[in-house]
């Protein structure tokens, strides 16, 4: 499991509770002994236990050591952490991606820049409805499992189901991938609508508008447009713009009320860990991806401006309100 965050470290002590063995390496040497020591990931995850199997290492090339290796990192972090992993990497090592965004620069999904940095290793992705305190502390989660070799999809998804978690498997890597990465552009507008002390009825259509938008890009890909409607498109869009553990909700709900981003950003970190909102990152780039498609994204369109300072939140959602009317 490579990234001692919240995300990476829920999934290792799910594989641990399950009866793997899980190596999970962390960048930081004082932090990996402190877990080990401990048994609790303070500065992401305070007051889980997390099981004696579980063991943490600073070591990249000892956790390297395995068939299958899982990936929560940030996104932006991602090409460079695959240029180092692939020298260490064995033979034959396959991974899954479990990071949600878009790279700015480049404009490629995860799974894209792992395959580019990583030739011949077979990537996949796990994506879903999925906050890590909720499948750390074993509360009944569902996630999607896709690669194109559905056969290794069908493996990982064997590999990660247990009781607490069911994992689906799928061949749709591009609708997986871009449903876990665009719903947090919406999350970011579903903060700001509730910043701005807007009720349900506004945040139903902005969630409702907001799938539409984010389908008409993946489609525009190659994906399916039944996976957005499924549990890596719809599921994870709801979970993440109505939760109150949502990072990119929050810095949406700061954003409405009147912070600017860098207070916002500040304001998420809450103490030693470095919380990471992806749809800040993701916005910019879903919409560049949108422009080079001809796809309409009115509100990723909109939160880019409010990103930017180039418009103000209740602008941003006023304007929303006020296009052109047409038929649904």
């Amino acid at each position: 499991m490579l990234g001692g965050g919240a995300w990476g470290t829920a999934l290792a002590a799910h594989l641990a509770r399950s009866g793997q063995a899980p190596r999970l390496w962390m960048r930081d040497p004082e932090r990996a002994r402190a877990l080990n020591a401990t048994r609790e990931n303070r500065e992401y995850l305070q007051g889980v236990a997390l099981p004696e199997a579980l063991r943490a290492t600073a070591d990249l090339g000892e956790a390297a050591e395995a068939d299958i290796l899982l990936v929560a990192i940030p996104s932006a972090h991602c090409r460079a952490f695959y240029t180092g992993l692939r020298p260490l990497l064995p033979a034959g090592a396959r991974l899954v991606s479990a990071v949600k965004g878009i790279e700015t620069a480049t404009l490629r999904r995860m799974t894209e820049v792992a395959a580019e940095c990583l030739p011949g290793h077979e990537v996949s992705v796990l994506s879903g409805p999925s906050f890590a305190l909720e499948v750390a502390r074993e509360q009944p989660t569902t996630v999607v499992v896709a690669a194109r070799d559905l056969a290794f999809a069908e493996q990982v998804q064997r590999l990660l189901s247990t009781r607490t978690l069911r994992a689906y498997s799928s061949e749709d890597v591009v609708g997986v991938e871009m449903g876990g990465a665009l719903k947090n552009v919406i999350a970011i507008a579903a903060g700001i609508v509730d910043g701005l002390g807007y009720g349900q009825n506004t945040a139903a259509a902005l969630v409702t508008r907001g799938l539409a938008e984010m389908t008409r890009l993946a489609t525009s890909l190659g994906a399916r447009a039944e996976t957005l409607y499924g549990l890596a498109g719809l599921g994870d869009l709801v979970l993440t713009c109505t939760g109150g553990l949502s990072r990119n909700r929050r810095v949406g709900q700061a954003l409405g009320r009147g912070l600017s981003l860098a207070q916002a950003l500040e304001a998420l970190g809450g103490g030693a860990a470095h919380q990471v909102a992806e749809g800040v990152g993701t916005t910019p780039a879903a919409c560049a991806l949108a422009e080079r498609q001809g796809v309409e994204m009115p509100i990723a369109f909109q939160m880019r401006a409010v990103l930017r300072a180039e418009k103000a939140p209740r602008a941003a959602v006023d304007e929303l309100m006020l296009r052109s009317l047409k038929r649904e």
